[in-house]
C-alpha cells in the first residue's frame, strides 16, 4: 500500500511491471495542458509545458519567444495582424 500522500485523485497513476515481475502502481505529477494562443486556441510553440513555480525558475529567454506577444499570440496570427495594421495604415 503507497503512503497516504500518495493515495490521492490529484496524482497521474501508472502500472509498472517490476523486475521481479509484479505489477504496482507508480504515481506521478499531473503536466499542465500546453500554453494556447489568445486567438485561435492552437498550441503555442516555444512555451514550456511546466507549472508556474517551474516556470518562474527559468531564464526569461526560455519562457516564450521573443517576438511581439510571444507566449500569448502564435506566429500566424501575429502575422495576420501585422498584415492587417499595415493594410488599415496605407488606406
Amino acid at each position: 500500500m503507497p503512503r497516504r500522500a500518495l493515495r490521492t485523485r490529484s496524482l497521474r497513476r501508472k502500472y509498472v511491471r517490476t523486475p521481479g515481475g509484479r505489477i504496482v502502481l507508480h504515481y506521478f505529477k499531473k503536466r499542465p495542458n500546453p500554453a494556447k494562443c489568445a486567438i485561435c486556441k492552437k498550441e503555442l510553440h516555444g512555451v514550456p509545458r511546466l507549472k508556474p513555480a517551474k516556470l518562474r525558475q527559468l531564464p526569461k529567454s526560455s519562457k516564450r519567444p521573443t517576438r511581439p506577444y510571444g507566449g500569448t499570440i502564435c506566429s500566424t496570427c501575429l502575422q495576420k495582424l501585422i498584415k492587417n495594421a499595415i493594410r488599415e495604415a496605407t488606406d
